[in-house]
């Protein structure tokens, strides 16, 4: 046993990993990172400390970034004031339809104009690109007049006259932002990449071809499936003007149009303004932080190609 163990191998010792140099440029880059960081994080910061003042307390000159008193009461008071259960509902359901409707379209669209070839395909392409450069608001009245004249909705007739068409409705809050050119262009960046022999060796088993961008090409495009997906919820859940064009009644509402309860003639409710703000950004903070590694990784993938 002795002798077994005398010439029993010892193991190879792990390789210690060389740290990079510090040097002054990377020095500067950390200084330079730390301190727009820190710029992006005080808003919030303030805002959320804000909340947790009194209206005493923020009106006051000589008050601090610290609330003296943590009024936690502003946060219920701020439900009680508004149905911000409806609100929040309204646009969940819209940001999850918005999403579910992106990522669904614009992949088929961007693996159609990436991976099969068809006459016109180019300029179809093109015409994506072309949207992109469409600034948002310039498009708000259109799309409010077709929603407005859309014929046989809301008692308007074949020539969209005699009623109110979409507006009001759900169709009005979720059709109009179903699919972006964004996402198209970015789907089709990613199907690019992918090897040519997938799509043939799937061929050769038989496989269709909605069966191969299902299943076999879509599965390796979750840095871009991720990508628009948060895009997609946070553009809808932060949606502000539309909404508030195309909705009369309190049980469309979405929660961005839900604060504007708390402007009053006398001035804005600080406090449950600040309040409902925090509730209202909370959810896009916890989704961003369960999928950064897929979001970062898209848009640097997507900016190499």
């Amino acid at each position: 046993m002795a002798t077994a163990e005398l010439h029993k191998p010892a193991s190879a010792p792990r390789p210690r990993q060389k740290r990079k140099p510090v040097t002054a440029g990377r020095i500067a880059l950390y200084l330079t990172l730390s301190v727009v960081s820190l710029l992006m994080v005080v808003p919030f910061v303030w805002m959320v400390l804000t909340s947790l003042k009194t209206p005493v307390e923020i009106a006051s000159q000589d008050a601090g970034l610290l609330p003296e008193h943590w009024a936690f009461g502003n946060y219920v008071d701020a439900l009680k004031a508004a149905p911000f259960a409806t609100y929040a509902r309204n646009s969940f359901i819209i940001a999850l339809s918005h999403t579910v409707l992106n990522v669904l379209i614009a992949s088929m669209a961007g693996y159609a104009l990436a991976r099969i070839r068809f006459r016109g395909s180019e300029v179809i392409f093109f015409l994506f690109i072309a949207a992109l450069m469409i600034p948002t608001y310039t498009k708000v009245l259109p799309e409010f007049l077709i929603v407005r004249f859309m014929p046989l909705a809301g008692g308007n007739d074949i020539l969209g006259q005699g009623g109110s068409g979409w507006l009001d409705t759900w169709w009005a809050l979720i059709v109009p932002g179903a699919v972006t050119p964004f996402a198209v262009f970015l789907f089709r960046q990613f199907y690019l990449d992918l090897p040519v022999e997938l799509e043939e060796a799937a061929r050769l088993d038989g496989l269709g071809e909605f069966r191969i961008y299902a299943r076999i090409m879509t599965p390796q495009v979750k840095p871009a499936l991720t990508t628009v997906a948060l895009l997609t919820f946070e553009t809808s859940w932060n949606n502000f003007l539309w909404p508030l064009l195309v909705t009369r009644t309190d049980s469309l509402r979405v929660i961005q149009v839900g604060l504007s309860v708390f402007k009053t003639e006398n001035g804005p409710q600080w406090h449950f303004l600040m309040a409902g703000t925090t509730l209202a950004t909370l959810p896009m903070v916890i989704l961003f932080l369960i999928g950064q590694r897929y979001f970062v990784q898209g848009f640097a993938t997507a900016g190499l190609k």
